[in-house]
């Protein structure tokens, strides 16, 4: 069994960040160690209030697990402020394991959940760190600055930017089919296409896949391999989820 670090924001109707991040991570079997970075007030219809933790208990929480616990792997989420992201960039310079980074920018609901200095030090201090970025395509343009590039361009583009490779997901596509693409830093590129499956339950879907990537890795398997594995998760998560009735918005995957 591996022990994977989520450092992300706290959902309080558990069907993202670290509720999700734990749940992900115990369906295949292994251990989650969790650092949150802020407290929201939310559900399925929408974020009403985000309060970051205070620097200096986030700082005491990842004191606390990496002076402690082996870790296999680490998933960062939700980061609300540039201050918090380099004390978490600080802190994860000392492992030697696989990072995957999901950089939450703004919530399925459309509630903005990091800021621009934030998304600026991200980018250039945590995102040269990390073994994959798994931004969705929205988050890619923003990230390359490019709104009119085709995505394979931005992919490659960000590759060459941050030396590190991307998934950039494609649930915002509207198309019947959903692609992921892989660019990693060898220059190849893997797809992954599989049929849109007709639901509302799709609160979590990006939380379910990077920890799900981290904790693959992990286990010891490749880039490609890992991104398939956590692809078939969220397959079976979005499947077994779309008749739950838990909420009034946007519900929960069900990965057991």
């Amino acid at each position: 069994m591996k022990t994977i670090l989520t450092i992300a924001g706290s959902d309080t109707c558990a069907g993202a960040g670290i509720q999700q991040d734990l749940k992900t991570i115990t369906s295949l079997g292994h251990y989650a160690v969790t650092v949150p970075t802020a407290l929201t007030a939310q559900n399925t219809v929408g974020v009403q209030r985000v309060m970051p933790v205070p620097v200096e208990m986030l700082q005491a929480q990842l004191d606390s697990i990496l002076s402690d616990i082996d870790i296999a792997a680490v998933k960062t989420g939700m980061i609300p402020d540039a201050l918090s992201a380099r004390i978490i960039v600080t802190a994860l310079r000392q492992l030697d394991v696989p990072i995957v980074c999901d950089p939450v920018m703004i919530s399925t609901s459309g509630t903005q959940l990091m800021n621009d200095e934030c998304i600026e030090t991200v980018k250039n201090e945590l995102f040269p760190i990390c073994t994959l970025v798994t931004p969705n395509i929205p988050e890619a343009i923003r990230l390359a600055g490019e709104a009119t590039a085709d995505s394979r361009d931005i992919g490659n583009m960000l590759v060459e930017r941050y030396g590190t490779a991307f998934l950039l997901k494609g649930g915002h596509a509207d198309s019947t089919m959903m692609t992921d693409r892989l660019y990693t830093t060898d220059g190849a590129v893997h797809e992954y296409t599989s049929p849109r499956i007709a639901t509302t339950n799709l609160h979590g879907t990006g939380c379910t896949l990077s920890s799900a990537v981290a904790t693959l890795l992990a286990e010891g398997q490749n880039l490609a391999d890992s991104v398939r594995g956590a692809k078939a998760l969220i397959d079976k998560g979005i499947k077994q989820g779309r008749h739950l009735h838990i909420g009034k918005g946007n519900g929960p995957l069900w990965l057991f």
